[in-house]
């Protein structure tokens, strides 16, 4: 098997992973985008072992199997955020979310912005 189509398709994964991480406006579609990264990632770790198997013997794939649960903890902590601020804000949009102040939890309004100047 020649490496060389394995890495490619990785890097096309990885390079629409990021495209999706930096032109979505939706929270899921942003945690679909990481995970389409570290499987790119595994593809690249998997076809390393498959290449490189005399130096470390399937090394590769154990650190494919870390990159995995890594996944599924991200995937469970983001779906927990995201559900949390889709219950706050009712919407999944990432460039609606306040990243300075959050909101009453017993109202569930905004805080009141204070002037500094017109306190003085």
């Amino acid at each position: 098997m020649r490496p060389v189509i394995p890495y490619v398709t990785a890097a096309l994964l990885f390079g629409l992973g990021v495209y999706g991480v930096l032109r979505r406006r939706n929270a899921v579609l942003v945690l679909m985008s990481v995970e389409l990264m570290l499987n790119a990632v595994n593809l690249i770790l998997v076809t390393a072992d498959t290449t490189a198997r005399a130096v470390l013997p399937h090394s590769g794939q154990v650190f494919a199997l870390f990159v995995i649960v890594l996944a599924a903890a991200e995937i469970g902590v983001g779906l927990a955020i995201v559900l949390q601020l889709y219950r706050l804000r009712a919407t999944v949009a990432v460039d609606d979310v306040p990243l300075t102040e959050s909101p009453d939890p017993v109202t569930g309004r905004e805080p009141a912005v204070v002037d500094s100047e017109a306190g003085r």
